[in-house]
């Protein structure tokens, strides 16, 4: 019996007590209609929004902290905390006045210094950031309300910058927090969100609970992604965690669960056949699968070995482990950014075109000398997604003539240990798998993973100056035409240097029971205006 047959054949069986007496599940179907309970797509290991970027502490932590602006599904940065903005006429001065009402969930009012601590800590870890930052005069409290950034040469994309979608995003932390250093996690989860995070019941690998805040005053506007009013019309969100798909489409089958962020494509068929369902492509914009590789330690410090991968990947094995045989999921992505949107470019991308070339990867990888080194493959096994990529990758790189120490872990641990720098042998790694929403490759702006500069790039610490010139001449493009043609070269220059090696672009589905209403499409699942029905 395959693996698909199996996990449909045990999800359809329906009964949870049978597959996992471990967890009582029956009990989560006696709550009340005001907890929504919820499976997200990985556990919560840790809760650092700005320490690490996984989507699932991002997800998490959108719930928790409030930012100064906030993307609609236009992609478009709009007020959230802020009230009014200014610019100076030269473009170097910004000075913004906060919402007054403003409440931590400790009571205390969100002041300006808050602030200024909690971007001062943000722009220490994001790209973005770290370009402010790098331009920046001063960043102060000018009274308990307003604060102002000076810098030394304009820099447009400010809002973008306090608004964006993709982590680490500029979360508003009380100041005794947003002081612990960035580059060390934070051990108290207090902010001015629109639900608290209740740490005495967090249970890392099993659930993660949040309630509703009381004194939150949501915006006026109508919410959209990130941006206007964020009205909770649930009491208490509980996260179940469920790394085994067949348990987790079983409990939404029979009610003991309400949402299930990302089902295993597998199982799509089965949930679509329930009438007590919905079940929809989470986000249109899809994702882009990531085989992520280590540029600062043997072998993949070898641009001839990296080569040598994209050479002999085969994108199409990579996505149909990922969702199947349903080529209306999946596309080829001969480069890094997401396909139907306006900057989309293949410029550069030939080498992941037509038949693989096995034989011309082996002579490459033999020109780099390479003599049989350990790549390390740090794959969690409780993310389907990494899980699929990881099969694929293992048997690639054996195929290639590459030895492979695979490391079998859940996806909290990747997160700590793809910020190690220690060679493979000692603890570090060689290569992760991931992805990246697409709503976060439609330009370098919000993209951390294309970038190339050195220390202070994303996990892997990719250098390029090439890269990193066409990421600035995007930046200071004066059209959309200026932008298209620096983004060809961009797309060129990191497929040259293999920043990443792409391993296609895929939709996902997510699942609801029909007593909930107000799910919506995008890149992070958002509980504000969901309610759920007795």
């Amino acid at each position: 019996m395959d693996r698909r047959t199996f996990l449909k054949g045990v999800a359809g069986a329906g009964s949870m007590a049978a597959m996992s007496g471990s967890l009582a599940m029956p009990a989560l179907a006696q709550g009340a209609a005001k907890t929504l309970r919820f499976v997200p797509q990985a556990n919560l290991a840790n809760f650092d929004p700005i320490w690490g970027t996984q989507y699932v502490v991002r997800n998490a932590s959108v719930l928790v902290w409030d930012t100064l602006y906030g993307l609609d599904a236009a992609g478009t940065p709009q007020r959230q905390m802020v009230e009014s903005e200014e610019v100076s006429a030269d473009g170097l001065t910004w000075t913004f006045k906060l919402r007054p009402g403003l409440k931590f969930h400790d009571g205390e009012k969100v002041l300006a210094k808050d602030v200024v601590a909690s971007l001062t800590r943000w722009s220490a870890r994001d790209p973005m950031g770290i370009m402010i930052k790098g331009i920046q005069k001063e960043l102060t409290a000018v009274d308990d309300s307003t604060f102002k950034w000076v810098l030394a040469k304009p820099f447009p994309k400010m809002k973008l910058a306090l608004g964006k979608t993709n982590a680490p995003i500029a979360f508003i932390m009380p100041e005794r927090i947003a002081q612990t250093d960035p580059f060390k996690q934070i051990t108290e989860y207090v902010g001015s969100g629109p639900t608290k995070f209740l740490k005495d019941q967090w249970v890392p690998g099993a659930k993660a609970v949040f309630e509703r805040f009381a004194d939150y005053q949501p915006r006026s506007e109508a919410a959209s992604w990130l941006a206007g009013g964020k009205k909770m019309l649930v009491d208490r969100i509980e996260w179940v965690v469920m790394p085994d798909p067949a348990t987790a489409a079983a409990a939404l089958q029979n009610g003991e669960v309400d949402w299930w962020e990302q089902p295993l494509s597998d199982l799509v068929p089965l949930l679509k056949q329930n009438k007590n369902l919905n079940v929809d492509i989470g986000d249109p914009l899809g994702n882009v699968g990531s085989f992520r590789m280590n540029h600062i330690q043997p072998p993949f410090n070898n641009p001839k070995v990296r080569q040598a991968v994209l050479m002999a990947l085969s994108q199409e094995d990579y996505m149909r482990a990922l969702v199947g045989d349903d080529e209306s999921l999946w596309k080829p992505l001969p480069g890094f950014f997401t396909p139907g949107t306006p900057l989309y470019t293949e410029v550069g991308g030939e080498v992941l075109k037509g038949p693989r070339k096995l034989d011309a990867a082996k002579k490459l990888l033999a020109e780099s000398g390479y003599k049989g080194e350990p790549v390390v493959c740090v794959v969690a096994q409780d993310q389907p997604i990494t899980k699929a990529q990881g099969d694929v990758t293992v048997d690639l790189l054996k195929k290639l003539g590459m030895n492979v120490d695979f490391v079998a872990t859940d996806w909290g641990s990747v997160g700590s240990r793809r910020a190690l720098k220690t060679p493979p042998t000692q603890g570090g790694w060689s290569m992760f798998h991931t992805w990246h929403a697409g709503s976060d490759c439609t330009n370098p702006a919000a993209y951390p993973a294309i970038r190339a500069n050195g220390d202070k790039a994303w996990f892997g610490w990719p250098e390029s100056p090439e890269v990193e010139k066409e990421v600035v001449s995007w930046f200071e493009a004066a059209n959309l035409e200026e932008e298209k043609a620096a983004i060809g070269r961009l797309n060129k220059a990191a497929i040259e240097n293999v920043t990443y090696a792409p391993t296609g672009f895929f939709l996902s589905y997510t699942a609801w029971n029909k007593k909930v209403t107000g799910v919506t499409q995008g890149p992070i699942p958002t509980f504000w205006g969901v309610a759920k029905s007795a």
